[in-house]
């Protein structure tokens, strides 16, 4: 899986050093997660609403070492040791890879525009057909009010808000609907949901692939040799007020009015 790999790219790169990294404070929003490492960098999840092995359904009551209580100065490195993550911890491991990755990217050479939505590099005046994975509301308006023929793809047809519905792909026909897209713009809660895999193995080689959203800020290896050619990421200015907002019930667009700013990562391969 592509989360698993990166992870392994993110251990590469960082080697030893991995050992001393400790999670500092961890937040469960309502639909973020967020951590800030002994490092300094901070990291976000997007929350699968979805989920079905909350606490409250485990019939043995545990209190291991990542359960509520427990996560504060736990070893980065003890997470993803952890056998069989249910989806709740696995939303935690994507929260610390994105601060891992936060750290990376400051010393990468891959090329990035901060303070620009990937939506923005996508002409859609040409009469594009563009496919959006996810109920991302600012992104269907943008492609609704343009001359590109827009298809929406969601595991839920009651997240499409009613005036977009008729853009509504049901899923036996989503293959299809990727298959002859123009443009594809993945929201990262793909990542979250284990469906990214699936989803751009059924893309063309011809397809402009963009992921987008906090839980999509990874270091770009992977994704890119994956066929993606954007990453929408999110870059954290200020990691204390985004634990803050996040545990305040914050979505990610609460979180650039103050504390975190759009990047995107190019893949120029």
């Amino acid at each position: 899986m592509i989360v698993d790999v990166t992870f392994k790219v993110i251990k590469a790169k960082y080697g030893p050093c991995l050992n001393t990294v400790t999670i500092e404070r961890f937040v469960a929003g309502v639909y973020l997660s967020a951590v800030k490492l002994s490092s300094g960098f901070s990291g976000l999840a997007y929350n699968d609403l979805n989920r079905s092995d909350s606490c409250v359904q485990n019939r043995e009551r545990g209190f291991g070492d990542f359960t509520p209580g427990h996560f504060k100065g736990k070893k980065v490195a003890d997470l993803f040791a952890i056998p069989e993550p249910g989806c709740f911890i696995r939303t935690l491991q994507l929260a610390v890879m994105n601060a891992l990755s936060a750290e990376l990217l400051t010393q990468s050479k891959f090329r990035m525009i901060e303070n620009l939505d990937p939506v923005d590099l996508i002409e859609l005046s040409a009469k594009k057909q563009v496919c959006i994975v996810g109920a991302f509301l600012s992104y269907i308006k943008k492609v609704a009010a343009s001359k590109s023929a827009l298809k929406i793809i969601e595991l839920n047809e009651n997240a499409v808000p009613e005036e977009y519905r008729h853009y509504y792909v049901p899923a036996e026909h989503s293959e299809q609907a990727l298959a002859h897209s123009d443009c594809v713009i993945i929201t990262g809660a793909a990542l979250a949901n284990n469906t990214l895999d699936n989803i751009l193995r059924v893309i063309s080689g011809k397809t402009q692939v963009i992921v987008v959203g906090p839980t999509s800020s990874l270091v770009p290896d992977v994704l890119f040799s994956h066929g993606v050619d954007i990453i929408g990421a999110t870059r954290i200015t200020d990691a204390d007020k985004m634990l803050e907002l996040v545990a305040e019930g914050a979505a990610g667009f609460h979180l650039f009015q103050s504390c975190a700013v759009k990047i995107c990562i190019l893949n120029e391969s």
